[in-house]
C-alpha cells in the first residue's frame, strides 16, 4: 500500500510474528545460543541490505564480523530440510488461499570455474545464452495475501549426475569452504 501509515501496533505485531517464526524454526537448533542467533539472522534477512551475504547480514544485525552468521548456517547442528518444511507450513498457514498459484522458475548463477556443484556450460536466462553457470530451481506461492518462496533445488546436469566421484569432490570442497 503506497502511502500507508504504519502504526506502533503494526510494528509490535510484526515483532511478535517474527518472534513466533524464530521460535518455530529455532526449535530445530539444539543449542540455546544458536537459537538466539536465529532471530537476529532473520532480522538481517529482512533488512534493506542489497546482497544477503554473511558480511552484510552481520553488519545489518550489529556484528563486527560474519563469524556468528557463518557458524549458524554452516557449523551449527540443524536440518535445513526440516527448517524449510517449518517455513513452508508457516507460509501456507498464513498465506494459504484456494486461489493461490505456484510459480516455478530457474535462476542461473554465472561461474568462472567448474568445481562448484552443478556448474556446467548450460543455458541460463540470467545471461540469455549458454554460459558456465549453476542453475537453481525455485518454487513460490502467490495469492492476494502475498508471495513467498516455498522450495528450492540445485539443478544437476547429466555431466554431474553421471560422475559420482565429481559430485563427492564438490561436496567435500563445499563442506571445507563453509567451515573456514
Amino acid at each position: 500500500m503506497a502511502g500507508a501509515v504504519v502504526m506502533l501496533n503494526d510494528v509490535s505485531a510484526w515483532g511478535q510474528e517474527l518472534d513466533g517464526v524464530a521460535r518455530r524454526i529455532g526449535a530445530r537448533f539444539p543449542r540455546s545460543e544458536t537459537r538466539d542467533r536465529v532471530r537476529a539472522y532473520l532480522i538481517g534477512l529482512l533488512g534493506p541490505v542489497q546482497r544477503k551475504n554473511s558480511w552484510q547480514v552481520a553488519e545489518q544485525i550489529g556484528d563486527a564480523a560474519p563469524y556468528d552468521v557463518q557458524y549458524l548456517l554452516s557449523r551449527s547442528e540443524w536440518d535445513p530440510e526440516a527448517v524449510r518444511d517449518d517455513l513452508r507450513d508457516y507460509v501456507v498457514g498464513g498465506l494459504g488461499d484456494a486461489d493461490a498459484v505456484l510459480i516455478l522458475d530457474e535462476t542461473g548463477f554465472l561461474k568462472k570455474g567448474t568445481h562448484s556443484a552443478g556448474v556446467a556450460r548450460q543455458y541460463t536466462g540470467t545471461a540469455e545464452r549458454i554460459e558456465n553457470a549453476q542453475v537453481g530451481v525455485f518454487l513460490a506461492s502467490a495469492n492476494r495475501h502475498g508471495t513467498a518462496f516455498i522450495d528450492r533445488a540445485l539443478y544437476l546436469p547429466n555431466e554431474w549426475t553421471d560422475d559420482p566421484a565429481r559430485c563427492e569432490r564438490a561436496s567435500k570442497k563445499s563442506r571445507t569452504a563453509v567451515g573456514n
